[in-house]
């Protein structure tokens, strides 16, 4: 596994920012604020956000299954953000709350998933780092 990687965001035009990735293998990403401070031609952070949230819960869910050789027919997952002034007045990311749809092939299936249902919210690398708190250091340079 990665211990380390680099992303990269570079300035299109106002707030629209292509997001590049360090493997060559991965398609870029656009990113932007919503109408009126931008345009609206991507996601913006919290939405970006949100999705990773959500995508590495889903993800850790189904390795967990697929080890357990536990087959889905389906999985979907919502992820609904709720936004909220801080008592500065700053808006923040208040809660995120995830909702996974997993449909196992048969019924018989089903019992055999509490155990991947107790287990993969703690190999959700995203997640737990949100829920602790992330040390993030800034330095513009000028």
């Amino acid at each position: 596994m990665e211990t380390e990687f680099t992303t990269t965001l570079d300035q299109v035009k106002d707030y629209t920012f292509t997001v590049t990735f360090d493997k060559e293998t991965m398609k870029a990403l656009t990113v932007d604020e919503p109408e009126p401070v931008g345009s609206g031609q991507g996601p913006n952070a919290s939405r970006v956000l949100a999705s990773a949230v959500g995508h590495c819960l889903s993800a850790s869910l189904l390795f967990c299954l697929q080890k357990s050789r536990i087959p889905l027919k389906h999985m979907a997952t919502k992820v609904h953000t709720t936004l909220a002034r801080n008592e500065a007045g700053r808006w923040r990311v208040q809660a995120i709350k995830v909702e996974i749809k997993a449909d196992p092939e048969s019924e018989q299936e089903r019992e055999r998933m509490k155990r991947c249902l107790d287990i993969f919210e703690d190999f959700c690398i995203v997640t737990q780092s949100v829920r602790k708190g992330i040390n993030v250091q800034v330095n513009v340079q000028i």
